[in-house]
């Protein structure tokens, strides 16, 4: 019998509830920073915090022309499209909204882990999945008149899904020669890279003195959490799992991110509500011991 993974079950679960957290939060960032210039501030004060974590390892081997490839991959996809993607989609939709849609990521994460890594699915783990996109399908099925959430941003987000469901993909890759530090500070500077010159467009029209301080103090738990805390946590928990066992964790996303939205004064459906049951429900299954 297989000793249950608790230490990697709460990292990946801590990981995924802190994305949620500034998913929610990041409607009041957008409402004040251009968004280009947003993630690129974002990625310049964690690359500032994560400068020591860059050195290799003396046991760790040398990067090859394939780990590049993957760590641009990884940030390309999970840093800068979902970040755009996500930030672009959260302008035209409510939060509760983009938790519900975000917790199609399990689903995601299956189809491209059996398509890319080739890796089984258990029975408990596709029940898992089909709650998390029952939760969807109900909401979908139930909207209420006057929704907040327009089809674009709905695309955008479906998009964001996807995109996170790649990095999900790539790192179980990247975890198997590389440490989790290492991991998230070469990823975001990647991010810092491909972001910088849209970012420096719109900070020649950006009045710097507008925002307050209780903003650039949002943007720097933004920068920290979405940076460096979330992504070293996600890159540890998923060093002992199988990839689509730790996508079943992204459920903790849109709750986190729902909570975040009824603190900012959103309302949360009977659809909704078990919605969010059944993606717990999901996690449940995914993970009981036998």
């Amino acid at each position: 019998m297989h000793p249950v993974p608790w230490r990697a079950y709460a990292l990946l679960a801590a990981s995924t509830s802190l994305v949620g957290s500034y998913v929610g939060l990041s409607k009041l960032l957008v409402a004040v920073f251009p968004i280009f210039l947003l993630a690129g501030m974002r990625f310049a004060f964690a690359a500032l915090l994560m400068l020591p974590w860059l050195k290799k390892p003396a046991a760790e081997a040398p990067l090859d022309a394939h780990s590049r490839w993957l760590l641009f991959l990884e940030s390309f996809l999970g840093n800068f499209l979902f970040s755009i993607c996500m930030l672009f989609g959260l302008r035209q939709s409510s939060a509760v909204d983009a938790g519900v849609i975000m917790a199609g990521i399990p689903a995601a994460v299956a189809l491209l882990s059996r398509a890319f890594l080739r890796e089984q699915l258990s029975r408990r783990v596709l029940a898992g999945i089909a709650c998390a996109v029952g939760g969807i399908a109900l909401v979908a099925g139930g909207r209420q008149g006057g929704a907040e959430t327009t089809p674009i941003g709905a695309l955008l987000l479906l998009a964001a899904v996807f995109c996170e469901a790649s990095y999900v993909v790539i790192g179980k890759k990247l975890t198997a020669g590389l440490g989790p530090k290492r991991i998230s500070a070469l990823i975001n500077l990647w991010g810092l890279v491909l972001v910088t010159p849209l970012a420096l467009w719109q900070a020649l029209s950006f009045d710097f003195a507008a925002p307050r301080a209780l903003d650039w103090g949002l943007l720097a738990y933004y920068a920290a959490t979405a940076s460096v805390i979330t992504v070293w946590l996600w890159m540890a928990g998923l060093r002992g799992l199988p990839a689509a066992k730790a996508g079943v964790f992204m459920v903790f996303l849109p709750i986190s991110t729902a909570l975040i939205g009824l603190l900012l004064g959103e309302t949360l459906s009977g659809a909704q509500a078990l919605a969010y049951g059944l993606a717990l429900l999901g996690v449940l299954l995914a993970t009981w011991p036998r």
